[in-house]
């Protein structure tokens, strides 16, 4: 499935549970079979069988019951180093980065003795201060997540700008939300949607790439965006593309 599949699907999906298993689909085709999604600092709409931080998992059983039991997130450097980190991280890369400690590097060997495996996380970075993450690993010894980094990444954004709108509360003007895009911003998103860059709809439109880069950054802003992509699974999500 391809991204643009991906963010139709989610679209058209209202459960965060079938949300997930999209995910945890479309990273398994990728090699990566566990998958999990946590918050790290507030508190959001989860699936029951998971406390806090941890929203959503597809892990082997044994290792997500030692988790919990343990209070492992307490002392996961995923989840101690994440809100430093601004792009996707290697797991294995952890120990060159930072000066783990003896609990932290215990709880990576555990993990990969549990069966998750070349692991690598996407920090995700909201309003307010809200800072979520998304881990895959795989099962397999030969996996290569530098070779799945982009890909992957891509999907954890499009997953959680969808999650964002299941989980958004109502209002009283109702649950669609109204982003005013002019026609100039909508025009640019609809060739972003495309996957064209810059200087390419910069050419079909006839204007230059800086102002398509313009029209761009405003639509991001408005629709709450930090990246193209998401940006473009919200307006998918909101009907203005």
């Amino acid at each position: 499935m391809d991204l643009f599949s991906f963010t139709e699907c989610a679209n058209q999906t209202h459960s965060l549970r079938a949300l997930f298993e999209l995910l945890v689909g479309c990273a398994t085709r990728e090699g990566f079979t566990e998958v999990a999604y946590g918050a790290l600092n507030f508190e959001p709409l989860q699936l029951a069988e998971y406390p806090p931080p941890t929203v959503a998992v597809k892990w082997p059983p044994d290792w997500c019951d030692r988790y919990f039991k343990r209070k492992y997130h307490t002392i996961d450097p995923v989840v101690r180093r994440t809100p430093t980190l601004l792009r996707p991280f290697l797991w294995d890369q952890l120990g060159d980065l930072y000066h783990l400690q003896p609990d932290e590097r215990r709880v990576l060997d555990e993990a990969r003795e549990a069966g998750l495996k070349h692991g690598m996380s996407v920090p995700l970075f909201g309003p307010l201060g809200r800072i979520s993450v998304v881990s895959f690993a795989s099962a397999f010894d030969d996996a290569d997540p530098q070779n799945h980094i982009g890909h992957l990444n891509a999907l954890a954004c499009l997953f959680h700008s969808a999650y964002s709108e299941i989980a958004r509360p109502c209002n009283d003007d109702g649950c669609e939300r109204k982003v005013p895009l002019s026609k100039r911003e909508i025009s640019c998103m609809r060739w972003v949607k495309e996957g064209k860059s810059s200087w390419e709809i910069g050419k079909i439109l006839e204007i230059s790439e800086n102002t398509v880069n313009f029209h761009v950054k405003n639509a991001m802003r408005k629709l709450g965006a930090t990246s193209r992509i998401q940006a473009v699974a919200i307006a998918i999500r909101l009907n203005i593309l």
